[in-house]
């Protein structure tokens, strides 16, 4: 990997490296939500952005930065 780098000058817009632990949390809170509305054999079931919020992860997006150095295009 010592050759690899990214193409496009994108980083996120916080320190946090990854949402893969809110993402988890949130399809777990779905799952919980979807086995109790079965269980009561209800019909309408919900959507996952109806359970979850994703303004509330730790990610806040990504920006374009045209003064990101070599080093920061490393992987």
């Amino acid at each position: 990997m010592s050759r690899s780098k990214k193409k496009t000058k994108i980083h996120g817009n916080t320190t946090a490296t990854s949402e893969k632990e809110n993402k988890r949390d949130a399809n777990r809170k779905f799952r919980r939500v979807v086995k109790q509305k079965v269980k009561l054999d209800e019909t309408k079931l919900p959507e996952l952005r109806e359970v979850s919020n994703v303004w509330s992860f730790d990610k806040d997006g990504k920006r374009y930065n045209s003064e990101m150095t070599e080093k920061d295009l490393r992987k």
